[in-house]
């Protein structure tokens, strides 16, 4: 055995540690936001090992079927909802959840109370189990300013006033991804430890980007500038080479990406859902968070993404995002069309 080297991993910057040395830079801190991360962090490891087993679960007669206790064994992602909300709630820290899942907010008991509002999908992407297709848990934190009754005002708020958002991808790795408004890292499971590994320190998206990233199955309904805009991508006018087209289907994969090679993400209106598809508080906002703090632009087709005031928890809304040229162009074509 190479003791050296074990000795070694020791001094890894694992997530709670790193958690930790960003909570003493400010002394008046009393470690509410560390717990609840730690919370999150757990739930993402839970659910990394279900992913990670859903495939033989299947195999072996489980998912979806009653197994030899005579229990009701769970979808992956009714499975995941139910770890996150009560590794929330569990942490004391948290007044409301809102998950995708889930039509109304969860209001965490008197009792069992604290200070942050948590917006969450617990799988994205989920309709990709089957064919082995990376997912992913998507989340914001908001902090709720003073000691009142929580009311769904507290999450209605534009994304520019969250706190903190990440997401973790299950994949050939499993990924969590972190800002809480100072840069954006990622942090890799090492599963023999069981830990988050620090392993892209200070992500920075590259300002334009190669790849473009969209469902052209619905183009046909697209608007003029999208249309324009992909156009471009295929067949530039200046003489650059086309962009490439990659194209998942599953959100925190396709972010993913773009936020480590640069290139533009897309998700417009179209004629059949002039809102896009994608929901405003725990898919877009998030995302466009992380993709800002790494030095890149969400715009909505009409406004910065993170200045959009939600109506309702579970609204919808077009999103351009990623590299900060390539975003600059979309919002050109659109500002076109205005004028």
């Amino acid at each position: 055995m190479d003791h050296a080297a074990d000795a070694q991993r020791t001094d890894l910057m694992t997530i709670t540690r790193f958690v930790l040395n960003e909570q003493s830079k400010y002394p008046e801190s009393r470690g509410d936001f560390t717990i609840l991360l730690s919370h999150i962090v757990l739930g993402c490891k839970f659910v990394c090992s279900a992913v990670n087993k859903a495939g033989l679960a299947k195999l072996i007669g489980l998912a979806g079927e009653t197994n030899v206790q005579g229990e009701e064994q769970k979808k992956l992602d009714v499975l995941s909802n139910e770890v996150f909300i009560k590794a929330l709630v569990s942490s004391g820290r948290t007044c409301i959840l809102v998950s995708e899942e889930d039509e109304e907010p969860t209001y965490v008991e008197p009792s069992r109370r604290g200070r942050y509002s948590v917006v969450f999908d617990p799988l994205d992407g989920s309709s990709n189990i089957d064919c082995g297709v990376s997912i992913g848990t998507i989340f914001g934190i908001y902090l709720l300013k003073d000691s009142h009754e929580p009311n769904l005002e507290d999450v209605l708020q534009p994304g520019k006033n969250m706190v903190a958002a990440g997401y973790c991808l299950y994949g050939s790795s499993c990924t969590l991804v972190l800002s809480t408004g100072t840069g954006v890292n990622g942090f890799t499971l090492d599963p023999s430890l069981g830990e988050f590994i620090l392993t892209h320190p200070d992500l920075k998206i590259p300002s334009k980007g190669k790849i473009y990233s969209v469902n052209e199955g619905n183009a046909k309904n697209w608007d003029g500038p999208t249309a324009k805009y992909v156009e471009k991508c295929k067949f530039p006018t200046d003489g650059s080479p086309p962009k490439s087209l990659r194209y998942v289907g599953s959100m925190v994969a396709d972010v993913h990406r773009t936020l480590l090679y640069g290139g533009i993400f897309l998700y417009p209106g179209d004629k059949k859902s002039p809102n896009g598809k994608l929901r405003v508080l725990y898919e877009v906002f998030p995302m466009a968070f992380l993709i800002e703090e790494a030095g890149g632009q969400a715009f909505t087709g009409k406004i910065r993404a993170l200045d959009l005031v939600p109506k309702k928890i579970h609204e919808r809304s077009a999103i351009f995002l990623g590299s900060y040229d390539d975003v600059e162009e979309i919002k050109a074509l659109y500002a076109a069309v205005e004028e």
